[in-house]
């Protein structure tokens, strides 16, 4: 099977300092993939590179065969099916979550005249399949300000998953979460996984253990090992460099 996103000797400096030192990584379509790693392991940067946030020094990072991303600009890039969910849930807090994904939907319109047009029927139905999707149906016409702390990041998820990507990528998306809603955060992405590949920046390993389908573990800016997180918990080196320092 070819990957849908190849990284072959990906490297960063900034002034001096190697964020990233080579990292070859492979992902496969419609798989979950989690980055682990210690802080500053070089996690953040790599979806900062892919989604070209920041730019790689030297190496290549390939999409879907063809596409060379580290010569694209960042609107470019979710143009081609890349869509990239930070930590910090960036919503409109005084829209509800319906406006707000009727604003997020693939619109080369200003924010007043996506609300001032009239919507399709088919448009309407697609908001409506998302915010079921994420689970916040109910909650739709509420303002987005009054969501809870997950609710708010399923709703820039559903944001997200409106301009269709082919390649989703979350930077510790059940940060501050409860249990329930970590457990809701990873059926979503399990769910999501059925049509668009998800690559997740993670610390909480039992997150990890239950909904991983890959795991990468990062060192120093480099990859470590990858495998099941069985493989991963029997590696000797990620015990010594991570799992072994937050017991």
């Amino acid at each position: 099977m070819k990957p849908i996103l190849s990284c072959r000797n990906v490297m960063v400096d900034f002034s001096g300092f190697k964020a990233l030192q080579g990292v070859d990584l492979d992902v496969q379509n419609k798989e979950v993939l989690f980055l682990i790693g210690p802080n500053g392991a070089g996690k953040t940067t790599l979806l900062d590179c892919i989604c070209g946030k920041t730019r790689a020094s030297s190496g290549q990072i390939l999409f879907e065969e063809k596409i060379e991303l580290s010569k694209l600009p960042e609107q470019k890039i979710v143009q081609e099916g890349i869509a990239r969910k930070f930590q910090a849930p960036s919503i409109f807090l005084h829209l509800t979550p319906f406006e707000n994904l009727e604003i997020a939907m693939k619109q080369k319109k200003s924010l007043l005249s996506i609300l001032l047009a009239k919507m399709t029927q088919v448009q309407h139905e697609k908001i409506e399949a998302i915010l079921k999707k994420v689970g916040l149906f109910e909650d739709r016409h509420k303002l987005a300000g009054s969501l809870s702390h997950g609710q708010k990041q399923w709703l820039e998820i559903g944001m997200q998953l409106i301009q269709e990507p082919t390649l989703l990528l979350l930077d510790e998306p059940i940060a501050g979460m409860s249990g329930e809603e970590r457990t809701k955060t990873g059926e979503l992405i399990k769910e999501i996984a059925k049509e668009c590949t998800v690559v997740v920046v993670e610390h909480d390993m039992e997150f990890v253990r239950n909904f991983s389908s890959k795991v990468v573990v990062m060192h120093e800016g480099k990859v470590l090992c990858q495998g099941s997180m069985k493989d991963i918990q029997e590696n000797e080196e990620v015990k010594n460099v991570y799992l072994g320092r937050s017991g």
